[in-house]
């Protein structure tokens, strides 16, 4: 049986990151982003909502870790997908994934909402406590 280790939870503006992406365009999008996500974004009528729910998503990732954005993760170490039936899914690398293992999470759930001027994302590490 899993045990929650870590919760998360962000919001942020929408304009906020439109306002990124419009002065420093693909320099942005390039380091907080993965090829996938980028893909996924644009394909997307409102993508600044897109973009901005995965940003917040990460932001919560990583506070469910306990981390921020310390022990050298970047931005790009964890990646937002989506299965086919759309619920989004989390995989890590790099410096987020040697947190996952040092602290034995075996699963990281995470929910994303956004509407036109926010976007909010909750996420849960899962694993066995240590005794």
């Amino acid at each position: 049986m899993s045990a929650t280790l870590g919760i998360g939870t962000d919001i942020t503006e929408c304009l906020r990151i439109a306002r990124m992406i419009e002065r420093h365009g693909e320099l942005f999008i390039n380091r907080v982003y993965t090829a996938e996500e980028i893909r996924y974004c644009q394909q997307r009528a409102q993508s600044t909502q897109h973009f901005t729910g995965r940003w917040a998503a990460k932001e919560a990732v990583l506070k469910a870790l306990g981390t921020g954005w310390r022990r050298g993760i970047s931005w790009r170490d964890v990646e937002i997908r989506n299965e086919p039936s759309g619920r989004p899914v989390v995989a890590v690398c790099g410096g987020a994934k040697e947190v996952v293992q040092q602290l034995g999470i075996s699963e990281l759930l995470v929910s994303i909402s956004h509407c036109r001027s926010h976007a909010t994302a909750f996420a849960v590490a899962l694993g066995k406590k240590r005794e």
